[in-house]
């Protein structure tokens, strides 16, 4: 297989797809040839990134809805016959400092962090198994420190990156092989976004966050996206159960 077939009509999900890291990888996957299924619960923005490349389709779902799995990957399945790969790149977070601990907000963050993936796998066993494909998850670099604020985004995310190793093992023998990537501080508006702050107060943490990383500079898409697709790739056959970070050496600062 030449380096530019390896994506050629393969077919990939890809939840949280109409923002950020989700949509920057979902265009390269179609650039390469790959047939991609993206997620969101924003109608419109599914549609723009939809209407850059026909091979993308997308599927309004919210993660947090436990029906939402098997949808998705009815959705992809029913398309286009067959699965390589799913991206868990949904994600859920929010400031809360102690005081504002809340339950419903604690449950959306484990809801979607972790019950979510758990059931996007479960319903694509089969597919993936037949395929022998694979699952990148979207972790966090903030997991690697104590973050304070952040305490239950960074353990869900944690969490997931402990099933991503779990999977890894109870999948091997089907030839489905499991990684996750952890991101640093990227630009990718989830500060506006999946975290709510407001434009000026993302400003100053991103320039904060900035000047914490031993590289010099936030990160950006084009840094994380190459690395999901090489764990994702079927030239990767020997590679399962770990967790990537990519953060520009930010979480290995004191």
């Amino acid at each position: 297989m030449k380096p530019n077939d390896i994506w050629r009509d393969r077919v990939a999900i890809i939840t949280g797809g109409s923002s950020g890291i989700g949509r920057a990888t979902a265009l390269s996957l179609a650039e390469q040839g790959a047939k991609v299924l993206i997620t969101g619960r924003n109608e419109n923005r599914l549609a723009e990134v939809a209407s850059i490349s026909d091979a993308i389709e997308t599927l309004r779902a919210d993660s947090a809805d436990i029906e939402s799995g098997a949808r998705i990957v009815a959705a992809a399945t029913d398309r286009w016959g067959r699965l390589d790969l799913i991206v868990n790149n949904s994600g859920a977070g929010q400031p809360l400092p102690i005081e504002a601990y809340d339950a419903d907000v604690i449950a959306n963050m484990s809801a979607v962090n972790l019950v979510a993936p758990s059931l996007l796998i479960k319903a694509a066993f089969a597919a993936l198994a037949e395929s022998k494909g694979a699952v990148v998850n979207i972790g966090t670099a903030v997991s690697r420190n104590a973050a304070p604020m952040l305490a239950h985004y960074a353990a869900t995310k944690a969490a997931l990156e402990h099933l991503t190793a779990s999977w890894a093992i109870e999948l091997a023998g089907d030839g489905i092989r499991v990684n996750a990537v952890a991101p640093g501080p990227v630009k990718s508006g989830a500060l506006t976004g999946m975290m709510g702050l407001p434009e000026e107060m993302a400003q100053q943490i991103e320039k904060q966050e900035a000047d914490q990383v031993p590289l010099g500079r936030r990160g950006v898409v084009a840094d994380i996206v190459p690395w999901i697709l090489r764990l994702g790739s079927s030239e990767n056959q020997w590679l399962t159960g770990q967790t990537v970070t990519i953060d520009g050496g930010w979480s290995l600062r004191g």
